[in-house]
């Protein structure tokens, strides 16, 4: 099983995540929800279209934008639709 962890907090844990370009994705559903809150920011890759992003709350500490899903991907990155993926610190055990 696959865990994103910061902050000492599991933020999402699934035996169903995949690895585009060697990034672990999490599931949506996978996601403990009361540690994110939706960012306003949005970035654009070439190939997979435009990312949303989350902010991390955990004690008290936010992680700005620390992770991502494409929520409306191109059609060459619809196998990662409904996935999350992570950056900035947060550390994903498999």
């Amino acid at each position: 099983m696959a865990r994103a962890i910061w902050n000492g907090t599991v933020l999402a844990d699934s035996e169903e995540t995949i690895e585009p370009e060697g990034k672990t994705y999490f599931p949506q559903d996978s996601l403990h929800r009361q540690y994110f809150r939706e960012s306003q920011n949005h970035t654009t890759c070439p190939w997979k279209g435009v990312a949303s992003y989350y902010d991390i709350i955990v004690e008290g500490e936010t992680n700005r934008d620390g992770a991502w899903p494409y929520s409306d991907p191109s059609e060459a990155a619809a196998h990662i639709e409904d996935y999350v993926a992570f950056w900035r610190g947060v550390k994903v055990e498999e």
